[in-house]
């Protein structure tokens, strides 16, 4: 059966908010991928009737769209929650404590991999990798930055989200919801104010590399590793 239609009111604002999208494009199925963070960010997951509007305002079929909400993992097929809590568990991560990370959180909020709570506030899962191993082990809620964490304060994290309290990244912008984040990815501005200029720049463990690679002394204390001469690699 053909996927419903969003209801009237609905329809004409993600209408609109789509043509602004696509009229972004020289090519408008280079539009898909945001299409899909704006249809997201209406329900919360990427649904067939999701998929159906992407499809008719980009002139594709439906099985093109499913391919690829299908293929990323940041597209959701079911309902999630408020918050997406993505604990990395590759190797830096994992040894560094990762894996007993997800493994608390887990049996704290009792759900598993992609699994949401009850109350709908958390979604949890395991990521591949958060890009951020210089500060590992390193938790992501609705892709902000959580670093340096441990099972215990992940656990407090959690419990802040679920309780409605407010919970600064460790560098980033001010978290807010999964579908406001889906539609600030779908490229429309973050309107509150301060959250653009709060995104910052690189961090302390990323600014210490830079410096060693550009010959540059270390402040004291700041433990780094010693570049290797080049004859010890040959």
């Amino acid at each position: 059966m053909p996927p419903p239609d969003y209801p009237p009111e609905v329809r004409e604002r993600l209408t609109a908010d789509a043509k602004e999208i696509v009229a972004r494009y020289p090519d408008s199925r280079s539009a898909l991928l945001p299409l899909l963070h704006l249809v997201q960010s209406e329900e919360g997951h990427v649904t067939r009737t999701g998929q159906r509007f992407c499809a008719e305002m980009l002139g594709l079929t439906t099985a093109e769209v499913n391919a690829v909400a299908t293929f990323y993992t940041m597209y959701r097929r079911k309902p999630s929650g408020d918050y997406q809590v993505g604990v990395c568990t590759n190797t830096l991560c994992a040894v560094l404590g990762g894996d007993a990370i997800f493994e608390r959180l887990q049996d704290h909020l009792g759900v598993g991999n992609s699994e949401t709570t009850e109350d709908g506030k958390i979604t949890l899962e395991h990521i591949e990798c958060n890009a951020a191993c210089d500060y590992a082990p390193v938790v992501m809620v609705n892709w902000e930055f959580f670093d340096d964490q441990t099972p215990d304060s992940a656990t407090a994290l959690v419990d802040q989200l679920r309780a409605g309290d407010s919970v600064e990244p460790t560098r980033g912008a001010p978290l807010c919801t999964f579908k406001e984040t889906a539609r600030i990815l779908a490229g429309f501005p973050d309107t509150r104010e301060g959250a653009v200029e709060a995104s910052g720049g690189a961090g302390h463990a990323s600014l210490a590399g830079l410096r060693l690679a550009k010959g540059e002394a270390q402040p004291a204390g700041e433990r780094v590793v010693a570049p290797r001469d080049a004859e010890e690699g040959e």
